[in-house]
């Protein structure tokens, strides 16, 4: 009895909040889709202000799930806007726009806890949600081109320090081995790229 009494308890308390948040992705969702519908149609404005919702809600997602990595966190929403704009054409629009957002966020968390050696088990997986339907693996050739193009744009040291550590996979220490630079300038150029990357990603033609 008493336990019944504690799980009514706990359900009472933590109802409002729950109906709070699910309210709060419902209304994310109607106001991101339209956006990415259009922009998926061509819209560069629609585009553009779909990315900064998308950018908003994935920092405050990778912040939560990094608080013991602060700095991580721009550099991992970045790379998560520029895949974004790689595997838009991967979007299925049965799905949550939200949903196939977050699952590309947190394949990128993945890949940062992996290169750093940890376990991912204790990450949270999306609702009902297949998140390898949702954000598949790029084997595109357009997405390989688009990349490429979006590179070429970059200086030589930031392109060489992003294929190494985001494409090739090496470590930041491996990297700098590689190049013969330090560490710490390898961290700088890559942070210096993506950052590239994503006002890039913002004007780059959608047609």
């Amino acid at each position: 009895m008493g336990t019944v009494m504690m799980t009514l308890d706990w359900t009472a308390h933590n109802a409002p909040h729950t109906m709070v948040a699910d309210t709060a992705q419902d209304d994310f969702e109607a106001t991101l889709k339209p956006l990415w519908l259009r922009a998926q149609a061509g819209d560069e404005g629609a585009y553009r202000q779909a990315l900064e919702h998308m950018a908003a809600r994935v920092r405050a997602f990778l912040r939560r799930r990094l608080q013991s990595l602060p700095d991580e966190v721009e550099d991992l929403v970045q790379e998560t806007l520029l895949a974004l704009h790689l595997q838009r054409a991967t979007y299925d629009p049965q799905w949550p726009v939200s949903a196939w957002m977050l699952a590309i966020a947190r394949h990128k968390l993945v890949d940062l806890w992996r290169r750093r050696g940890r376990h991912e088990a204790w990450l949270d997986p999306l609702d009902e949600v297949d998140e390898e339907a949702l954000a598949s693996p790029l084997v595109d050739g357009h997405a390989r081109r688009d990349l490429g193009a979006l590179l070429d744009e970059l200086p030589p040291a930031q392109r060489e320090a992003i294929v190494l550590t985001k494409v090739e996979g090496l470590s930041v220490a491996e990297a700098a081995a590689r190049t013969g630079a330090s560490e710490s300038a390898i961290k700088v150029q890559v942070h210096r790229g993506l950052k590239r990357l994503a006002t890039l990603v913002r004007t780059v033609s959608k047609g």
